[in-house]
């Protein structure tokens, strides 16, 4: 007599033979998972448990699982054990520095990384014009939207003494001014007053007289020297309180923006100042005002290609996504287009 263990497991394990072959019948197919990594002085956890476990129940999904950053850890090993626990989601809760460890982590997974944003600059959700400050609308996004491929941009930044180390990032990436501001921002104060600590700090670094000394390469194209304030790589084109400082970037275009400041004195600076508030973020909001829009001047110059290789005089700070990245004597940088599945709402 058959046991009912056994007859369970029959039922369960039942066997069709089909084109000679043995096909079992037994499902496979466990509900599915999202994986919520989220930097525990920035959000809400549990305001965040409670709106995911609504939004994961009415999509079907199974009970969202947590994973904190830390100091040591930003979040790229934390994704890293979420997706080897099977996560069909990746929930980025935190500033552009847990979303570019995130995203440096999933690169080549093919799962989708939805965004709570949590931070100060939110700069890839400005950029996908992402709701920045609506928790229930952004999990229903997470959960009921669609995914859009956009570009990952990757960097190799060598340090002194030859060592290599290879990151992603998902905005911009730059020597000079940005660098610096960063290392002269009070974190404290940043924590106060959000952006605006940038102020002074922008202050100093205006006043720095060290200028880049570099040799860069574009693609295949013939390397040049020159002589700059600062360059910036960027695979979007858009800051803080509206400021456009690369007009023609695109999250899904499969280049690398790029802008170098070469200001001379009080003027070079001016010019600067019109291009980038006045021209980039008025003038080309409009047709008419776009014809308006004057040819490149000196003190800035706009490139784009797929790949950019850079080589310093000296080692040089170096920032990604707003975290510093210590100091780098040369770095290659290029995009992976689709590199990176977003998920946007549905009707975006």
């Amino acid at each position: 007599m058959t046991s009912a263990p056994l007859l369970l497991r029959d039922l369960r394990e039942r066997v069709c033979t089909r084109h000679g072959e043995t096909v079992s019948t037994e499902s496979t197919d466990a509900p599915k998972f999202a994986a919520v990594i989220y930097n525990p002085i920035k959000v809400d956890i549990d305001a965040i448990k409670e709106a995911a476990g609504r939004e994961a129940g009415e999509a079907g999904w199974a009970e969202t699982r947590y994973y904190e950053t830390s100091v040591e850890d930003p979040g790229g090993e934390v994704t890293t054990e979420a997706l080897s626990d099977g996560a069909a989601m990746i929930i980025a809760a935190g500033g552009d520095g847990t979303v570019r460890a995130v995203a440096e982590a999933m690169s080549g997974s093919g799962v989708p990384i939805a965004l709570l944003p949590s931070g100060t600059g939110n700069l890839l959700a400005r950029n996908l014009n992402l709701t920045l400050d609506d928790l229930d609308h952004s999990l229903h996004s997470a959960f009921a939207g669609k995914n859009r491929p956009i570009d990952l941009a990757k960097i190799d930044i060598e340090r002194s003494g030859g060592k290599i180390d290879h990151h992603a990032y998902l905005v911009m990436a730059g020597l000079g001014l940005d660098a610096k501001m960063l290392a002269n921002t009070d974190e404290e104060l940043k924590a106060k007053v959000g952006w605006l600590a940038y102020v002074g700090a922008i202050g100093k670094a205006l006043t720095d007289k060290n200028y880049l000394r570099m040799r860069y390469q574009l693609g295949t194209q013939k390397p040049r020297a020159v002589r700059a304030h600062t360059i910036i790589m960027g695979n979007c084109g858009s800051l803080m309180a509206n400021v456009v400082l690369l007009p023609d970037a695109a999250v899904d275009d499969g280049e690398l923006d790029i802008i170098v400041l070469r200001p001379e004195g009080f003027i070079g600076w001016v010019q600067i100042f019109v291009k980038v508030i006045w021209e980039n973020g008025v003038l080309r909001r409009t047709k008419l005002g776009e014809k308006l829009v004057s040819p490149d001047v000196k003190a800035l110059n706009y490139f784009r290609g797929e790949k950019l290789t850079v080589r310093l005089s000296r080692a040089e700070p170096i920032e990604l996504d707003g975290d510093e990245f210590g100091e780098a004597t040369a770095l290659k940088t290029w995009v992976e287009p689709g590199g990176l599945l977003v998920r946007v709402p549905e009707e975006a």
